[in-house]
């Protein structure tokens, strides 16, 4: 049992996923600021415009998309990167996750 706990932790794959979820946990605590600045944005172009700006919402939806995709990963359910170190940015709502062949065992 000893040496099975060891070589998980000489694992270089694990360790090189942590990093990745180390720097994706950065971006999801900086998109917080993007939210609220976008929140505030659009909030200002309906009171002095009468709308939400167009282009303001597609970056919304794929913002929020993108965030989805960062969450699944950080959770281990896609072994999929977001961008930029896997997929592209995102165009569009989200696409269900395409699940690991371990969380797939599990349930």
């Amino acid at each position: 049992m000893n040496e099975e706990l060891k070589q998980r932790f000489q694992n270089a794959e694990t360790w090189k996923r942590g990093l990745y979820m180390i720097f994706f946990i950065i971006v999801y605590s900086v998109s917080k600021f993007i939210i609220v600045t976008v929140m505030l944005f659009q909030f200002l172009a309906v009171l002095l415009v009468g709308k939400t700006n167009e282009q303001v919402l597609k970056f919304s939806q794929n913002l929020s998309t993108y965030i989805y995709q960062i969450a699944l990963y950080l959770m281990f359910i896609n072994e999929s990167r977001p961008f930029p170190f896997g997929d592209d940015w995102p165009n569009g709502a989200p696409k269900p996750p395409e699940q690991t062949e371990q969380i797939s065992q599990t349930i």
